[in-house]
């Protein structure tokens, strides 16, 4: 597991690792025995109940055997999964390419009701155009070395974005202004992008705001990583490196109240299509930058 972890993250882990070390106490032994019993080392025993390393799935199930705990495996394998994919690196998540990572998050679309999405780096993946998600794609796959399924991941994509007009959703969508003039793809891609950014504003499903870059940010909030929230139990976050799933109640409260606070520092209506239109602009000019 990466260095990286959030405080649910941890917990989860610690949780598991407390009631490892239950299982060894209520079988009497030590850690020095249990190891022998499962054919490693003492250090690796006294890391795994520390929380220090994650258990592979064939460790849980040597340490309940060990511990002549048997039918609990399951769910201990269960809950050791479940804290895994609180933080998933990209490179495992895109193995195999990026259409089957768009194939399976659809259902999470098409199952949240109310979705709250800041975007600081680019646009969200529901308002992508056809080239926009292509040039974008393309880049990832070769910074990434990923399998290059881009053709088949932006039509995965697109079918997931149906929800955007298909179904009882609505969107909250909060924008940093530097988003409309980061370039990816050309300036056609990006005009085309920020066109139809100004037609989705009419969706009445869509609350599209656009954060001004010259916004006071001392007493609300400063730019943020992009997350998404999905209705009030799950929110994903975006790093570079890997995509973070924030389940916690506190770690969500967080999260609600930092969109709360974005939310305040975003224009709408004219003054939003005000900026859009300043970026299209700013393509015409050949100018870039807020």
């Amino acid at each position: 597991m990466s260095h990286f972890a959030t405080p649910g993250v941890r917990e989860a882990r610690a949780a598991l690792a407390a009631r490892l070390r239950e299982l060894r106490l209520d079988a009497g032994i030590t850690g020095k025995e249990l190891a022998g019993r499962c054919g490693w080392s003492v250090a690796k025993s006294s890391r795994i109940e520390n929380a220090l390393t994650a258990p592979s799935d064939a460790d849980i199930r040597a340490w309940c055997t060990a511990c002549d705990a048997g039918g609990q495996a399951a769910d201990l394998v269960a809950a050791n999964r479940q804290a895994d994919s609180m933080y998933v690196q990209w490179k495992r998540l895109q193995r195999t390419g990026m259409r089957r990572l768009q194939e399976t998050s659809a259902r999470q679309y098409e199952r949240t009701r109310l979705f709250r999405v800041y975007a600081s780096h680019v646009i969200p993946g529901y308002l992508q155009t056809p080239g926009y998600a292509t040039a974008l794609m393309s880049t990832i796959a070769a910074f990434r070395g990923t399998p290059d399924d881009v053709s088949e991941a932006v039509e995965a994509r697109m079918r997931r974005s149906r929800v955007v007009h298909e179904g009882d959703h609505r969107f909250a969508t909060l924008i940093e202004e530097n988003v409309l003039h980061h370039r990816v793809g050309g300036a056609d891609v990006m005009a085309g992008q920020l066109g139809s950014l100004l037609a989705t504003m009419a969706l009445p499903s869509m609350s599209l705001g656009i954060i001004p870059a010259a916004a006071p940010r001392e007493q609300v909030m400063w730019p943020l990583e992009q997350f998404t929230v999905f209705d009030d139990a799950r929110i994903q976050v975006e790093l570079l490196a890997a995509k973070v799933t924030v389940t916690a109640p506190g770690e969500l409260e967080i999260y609600l109240r930092a969109f709360a606070r974005l939310t305040e520092l975003a224009v709408y209506g004219a003054e939003a299509r005000a900026l859009i239109l300043k970026a299209i602009e700013a393509l015409d000019a050949g100018t870039t930058g807020p």
